[in-house]
């Protein structure tokens, strides 16, 4: 791991300005960035309240969790605002496969003046509550419950971590922030939609002092992520295309609240299916190849398809 990084904020952006949201908010930034800030994509589209809750994670040191269905865009959401802060941002990701000692840490043998001798390795954790990073837990509901509680200290707003086999107590860097998102929020997934997620500890869901929801969007919204994303659609015949796509994923998530159907085409699904066309110049088998047969989903959706983009035979 990087050695401490010894970098603070020293700058102020507008809100307004950076992020294009209606806010008078001012945020504390980097002027240079370093290896563990995300990529900036300039043409990412921002949700108001989403974004508002993760900045205000920023700048007043609250621990912020995002839900909602997938491929809304919570994870890209902060390291997007990181990227727009140049604050440097570690992600991970909490399958089945992370142990408590991949977070806090391990003895590895090690070679020091030509003597083989064993030595404590942090983990991701110590090191990143050390310095001035944005830690990011993804699939924050499908974390082992022995491993959620390593975290359980960490939620605290100045909380100390202990390390037992150092007999060492490390204190937060002032700039250490805390990120999740996840799926479900709690009592774990009622839908089957999200195999593997589990029920959270309340006690610990409590200790999180900001937790937002962040679904699918409003049409417009939605249309104008896609356009962004992909800009060969940005002519008349194009943006009907790409209107025709979205009204077919509103339909299926109607019809998921419904109960017609078991799952949803995500705005993620409508970004491919868009990219793939291009390749593939034919949208209804390429509907039927990433959302039909990929997944076992509802055949209802082919009709809506071919209803919709019978012009284009």
């Amino acid at each position: 791991m990087t050695a401490n990084l010894n970098i603070e904020p020293d700058i102020d952006l507008s809100v307004k300005q950076t992020f294009g949201k209606d806010s008078d908010m001012k945020v504390k930034a980097l002027s240079k960035k370093n290896e563990f800030v995300p990529e900036l994509d300039k043409d990412y589209k921002f949700d108001r309240d989403t974004t508002l809750a993760i900045l205000s994670g920023f700048l007043h040191n609250k621990k912020v969790i995002i839900h909602g269905y997938h491929g809304t865009g919570k994870s890209t959401h902060i390291t997007q605002v990181a990227a727009r802060l140049n604050w440097p941002c570690v992600r991970i990701n909490l399958d089945s496969h992370i142990s408590r000692i991949d977070l806090i840490g391990k003895d590895a043998i090690v070679i020091k003046d030509n003597k083989q001798i064993t030595e404590f390795k942090e983990g991701i954790l110590p090191w990143s509550i050390q310095n001035p990073i944005a830690l990011v837990f993804d699939e924050y509901d499908a974390g082992r419950p022995d491993v959620m509680f390593v975290i359980q200290k960490v939620l605290e707003k100045e909380g100390s971590f202990t390390l037992l086999d150092q007999n060492k107590v490390l204190k937060q860097h002032p700039l250490f922030r805390l990120f999740a998102t996840a799926n479900t929020i709690g009592l774990g997934d009622t839908t089957g939609l999200y195999l593997g997620t589990q029920q959270i500890n309340q006690g610990q869901l409590d200790r999180w002092n900001i937790i937002t929801t962040l679904n699918y969007l409003k049409f417009d919204r939605e249309l104008e992520i896609i356009l962004a994303k992909s800009k060969s659609f940005n002519t008349k015949e194009g943006k009907e295309v790409v209107s025709n796509m979205i009204k077919v994923a509103d339909l299926t998530r109607k019809g998921f609240i419904n109960g017609d159907i078991s799952t949803v085409m995500s705005p993620r699904t409508v970004l491919f299916w868009a990219e793939n066309s291009k390749i593939f110049k034919d949208l209804v088998t390429l509907l039927v190849k990433i959302f039909i047969f990929s997944s076992s989903r509802g055949f209802r959706i082919v009709t809506l398809a071919f209803s919709y983009f019978s012009f284009f035979a």
